[in-house]
């Protein structure tokens, strides 16, 4: 029974963060791309889900199957990952019981549970949180499939673990590509551990040939859909740190009083626990123990470090793929990393249970100001523009994608059509749902002048419109939205700007004669 609860309370408690005030957030824009790809239907569908390079084709599969049976509620479309957030802190929680004991995989799993990273992407209509808890399940059915003992048969792993192993590994990468950064971490820790390799080469090479499609649909696509990431600097390091180790999420949050503090106290148990790790007496007498020991360490190292060496790696190399949300893969090693070393022998076991408990108290308290922020309010910019539109005016997106988010805050608004501004970039009326995916076109000047003879207001709503000096293509963006500013800027006599979120602002500019 405590073995079950140990697995129970981590998920329990993950669920409940991540389903409260689950609607209370703006919908983002990468959110309303999610819900303006699964709304298409028969050939729509499969023409926008190949547009995005075959990313995410599971999760736009199974959010198309959710609105079409319950609708498109934000309820609705962010409830799997408020799902898989719970099924993460579970698995977390099995791992730990499976490679140490009881009090680590309850502990590992609390801290997984109590993490604003995960919480924040729990609540999001996007795979992310999916594809955390199938890289944590492909992590479970690895441990299980090489230092498993099946019951019925001595020497050989769990029926289970290989199943396991290979539909989840698989499962990540339908979600997300980055999954495979999974691969290589758990490659590296069989260094430590050479058992039943042939096993886990066979699961590896199902899963290589079940992942061909999403080759062939990535090679189609191009790495055009990553220009905004720029190749990683020092000075974002630091973001990808403070989210693995649950201590705060730049941008789209602000610092607490207690995010540093977190930081400092998270990176000071782990040179702690290293430390300890490396001094303690290792004599045992048993051989296989100490291979074992060795190896749950080392995987668990490998978890946490190699994803983003990898990473970072291929960031320099070849396209940059080096972005905080990606390398959260590496988030619950972290937290068995905390747990295994403040559980363990060395610690007075009081000790252990305060830093565990304090831990907990400051990611908590990272948490609870997150509910209802919106870093990226589509819903304000919506509302403010449907409440003060006139008759006759019109309405621009830079990019386009904007429109998707509009679209979204429309249906719901039960306000008539014939109220708002007439869309003139993308040019379709707000009752047509278009899949708007890195469409930065602007309005040429042939079209401005149209515009501005038939419009005596026009909106210019704008967000990620590319900040120099980050990628070639990000600043040919930017570059095109202040042409497209300083031409509109000719043909109109007054401009005015409202702002709407932080972290990626929203401007809606209105443009007037």
């Amino acid at each position: 029974m405590l073995t079950v609860g140990a697995v129970l309370a981590p998920a329990v408690v993950a669920a409940a963060l991540s389903a409260y005030e689950l609607s209370a957030r703006s919908l983002w824009l990468d959110e309303s791309a999610t819900v303006a790809i699964a709304s298409q239907h028969g050939e729509a569908l499969w023409a926008a889900m190949r547009y995005d390079g075959g990313n995410m084709l599971a999760y736009y599969g199974l959010v198309h199957v959710l609105i079409s049976l319950f609708g498109n509620s934000l309820v609705v479309l962010r409830l799997p990952s408020v799902v898989a957030t719970a099924v993460t802190a579970g698995t977390v929680s099995v791992i730990g019981l499976r490679l140490f004991n009881r009090s680590v995989g309850l502990a590992a799993g609390l801290l997984t549970a109590v993490s604003l990273p995960l919480i924040y992407w729990g609540q999001d209509a996007r795979a992310y949180a999916l594809m955390y808890a199938l890289c944590a399940l492909s992590w479970l059915g690895f441990v299980a499939l090489v230092d498993g003992e099946s019951a019925r048969s001595p020497g050989k792993p769990p029926v289970w673990a290989w199943p396991l192993y290979v539909i989840a590994l698989v499962l990540a990468m339908y979600m997300t590509f980055v999954a495979v950064l999974v691969v290589p971490a758990q490659l590296a820790s069989l260094f430590w551990y050479r058992r039943r390799f042939r096993l886990v080469a066979s699961g590896l090479a199902i899963a290589a040939i079940c992942s061909l499609p999403l080759v062939v649909l990535a090679r189609e696509r191009g790495a055009g859909q990553l220009f905004w990431i720029p190749r990683p600097s020092f000075s974002e390091a630091a973001a990808p740190i403070e989210q693995i180790l649950g201590s705060g999420l730049p941008p789209q949050f602000h610092l607490t009083a207690t995010s540093l503090p977190l930081l400092g106290l998270t990176v000071a148990l782990l040179v702690l626990i290293g430390v300890a790790a490396l001094m303690g007496d290792r004599a045992h007498s048993a051989v296989d123990n100490v291979s074992r020991e060795r190896w749950a360490a080392a995987l668990v190292v490998s978890w946490l470090l190699v994803p983003g060496l990898v990473d970072t790696v291929e960031s320099f190399v070849g396209q940059s793929v080096f972005e905080s949300r990606y390398l959260l893969v590496s988030a619950p090693a972290a937290s068995l990393a905390l747990s295994c070393g403040l559980c363990s022998s060395r610690w007075p076991r009081s000790i252990g249970a305060a830093a565990v408990a304090g831990l907990l108290v400051l990611r908590f308290v990272q948490i609870l100001p997150s509910y209802g922020v919106s870093p990226e309010n589509w819903h304000g910019a919506a509302d403010y523009v449907f409440d003060s539109a006139r008759s006759g005016d019109c309405i621009a997106f830079y990019p386009a994608d904007g429109r998707g988010a509009f679209d979204y805050y429309f249906e719901g608004s039960g306000r008539p059509a014939g109220r708002l501004p007439r869309p003139v970039l993308p040019d379709a009326p707000f009752t047509e749902v278009k899949v708007y995916v890195e469409d930065y076109q602007a309005l040429q000047r042939s079209e401005i002048r149209r515009v501005a003879a038939s419009c005596p207001r026009l909106w210019l709503v704008s967000s990620h419109v590319g900040v120099p000096p980050a990628t070639a293509t990000s600043t040919a963006h930017y570059v095109r939205y202040e042409a497209l500013l300083s031409s509109l800027g000719r043909h109109f006599s007054h401009r005015s700007r409202a702002t709407f979120g932080y972290a990626q602002q929203v401007d809606v500019w209105l443009f007037s004669t």
